[in-house]
């Protein structure tokens, strides 16, 4: 299949015309307007440093629906012990910092300045969020994303003490749920999502979803007010926890 060049007109081509990998283009830029349109027709930026800009479409793709949502008897007891303090929209820039560091094995990050910068300016926005897990006053670790509509895009997490990042996603998630988004995207596959609830569904499937999930308000603006929710989202999910 041909890899499509972006032009500076903000158009993508169809989703269907993606590689087999899920590869749908190349180059272009990270201005909201172009990230936003992505988003908005299931597609996201992903690359390494030494790269030019690769937009991408998997099929099938790895989501997580909030209400289905797995949460282990140790996550349970972390969080009714608040083993953590969760928050929302506080350190962004510090989340991302976080998110950006290699991996163990890894050489380099995909979260170059470029995205940085991009993602922190639809932060100001007030359309890419972060919830951050702290432990003794530091930031233990996080995830950031974009939300449009009732879908919450994920982008990445980090953690520095085991099942802080865990903690905050599920939080997040029991948020989510409790004001009725339809749809965590989590792009790509991987067991520690799987353990979380997280399932594969066809990229038409995903389509659909996301249309739908897009005609629902957008929380946009600071997420921070959604702290003062945090223990009514874990009492009225008692039973669960």
């Amino acid at each position: 299949m041909p890899i499509y060049q972006l032009i500076d007109e903000c158009i993508f081509p169809p989703v269907e015309l993606a590689s087999r990998e899920g590869l749908l283009a190349v180059g272009g830029d990270l201005s909201c307007k172009r990230l936003l349109l992505a988003y908005r027709h299931g597609i996201f930026p992903w690359y390494s440093e030494e790269e030019p800009i690769l937009w991408w479409s998997p099929d099938p793709r790895f989501v997580l629906f909030p209400e289905k949502v797995r949460i282990s008897r140790s996550m349970k007891q972390i969080l009714r012990q608040g083993i953590f303090t969760i928050t929302f929209d506080r350190k962004f820039q510090d989340v991302m910092e976080g998110c950006r560091q290699p991996r163990e094995g890894q050489r380099g990050t995909w979260i170059t300045d470029e995205m940085l910068n991009a993602y922190i300016k639809l932060h100001h926005m007030g359309l890419a969020h972060c919830v951050e897990a702290w432990h003794g006053g530091k930031l233990a670790g996080g995830l950031y994303g974009v939300s449009l509509g009732g879908c919450f895009f994920g982008e990445s997490m980090f953690t520095k003490i085991s099942n802080a990042s865990k903690a905050a996603l599920i939080i997040l998630t029991l948020m989510l749920k409790l004001l009725g988004f339809i749809l965590i995207d989590c792009q790509i596959y991987s067991d520690h999502l799987k353990s979380l609830g997280a399932e594969t569904i066809s990229r038409r499937q995903y389509l659909d979803i996301l249309q739908a999930a897009l005609k629902q308000k957008t929380w946009q603006g600071s997420w921070r007010s959604w702290e003062e929710r945090i223990t009514d989202v874990i009492d009225s999910n008692g039973r669960s926890l």
